[in-house]
């Protein structure tokens, strides 16, 4: 997986998970500034975490089989890894962000873009808005999407009142867009229908 980034070890060593730090309803970002739970860069590296937990149950929804299928998978599993960046880079203020921490770059974003443009390319062009469903992987990536949406508005009402990288939004953007890209692909992939609004059904 090409960042742009060199990989770093971690170095993370779990030995104990509750240390009841945070019975008070305070966390620590990671240049060891205490903040409510509730608090806008909480909330925004949370839902990012909620949203790579979607993303996690959706690569399980995907069956072995032929290399199309296996590749998204993989681009599904990088994105992963890069929405952790994402977490770590607004786990912490712009002011402790130091050389070699994970971080989301413009390369991030164009190769989304990339991949966005490569996936539609194989699909039939939209004749109506699209309904969720039709196989379980569809529904599973536009749950993911709508996730990802509300990541990005957290992530702007954050921005609005504290600094925050602008790739970060623009990575979310793109990913939302992604995401929705590859829910039709996986139902062509799949030979699944899609399930296409029609207003006003009774």
């Amino acid at each position: 997986m090409d960042s742009g980034q060199p990989f770093h070890d971690p170095h993370v060593r779990l030995s104990k998970i509750y240390t009841r730090t945070g019975d008070e309803g305070k966390t620590s970002l990671v240049g060891g500034q205490r903040v409510s739970k509730d608090a806008l860069r909480i909330e925004a590296y949370g839902t990012v975490d909620e949203l790579n937990a979607a993303i996690g149950l959706a690569i399980t929804s995907i069956p072995d089989g032929a290399p199309p299928v296996r590749l998204l998978a993989i681009r599904l599993m990088r994105v992963q890894h890069e929405l952790f960046n994402l977490g770590s880079l607004l786990a912490t203020e712009s002011a402790d962000i130091r050389p070699g921490q994970p971080v989301i770059t413009a390369s991030d974003v164009a190769r989304l873009e990339s991949e966005i443009d490569e996936a539609n390319n194989t699909l039939q062009p939209l004749r109506s808005f699209i309904l969720p469903g039709g196989c379980r992987l569809n529904a599973e990536l536009h749950l993911c999407r709508t996730i990802c949406r509300r990541a990005e508005r957290r992530v702007v009402t954050l921005a609005a009142q504290e600094t925050v990288p602008p790739e970060a939004v623009h990575y979310l953007n793109r990913l939302s867009d992604a995401l929705f890209v590859w829910s039709r692909l996986a139902s062509r992939l799949l030979d699944r229908p899609e399930t296409l609004w029609q207003p006003n059904q009774p």
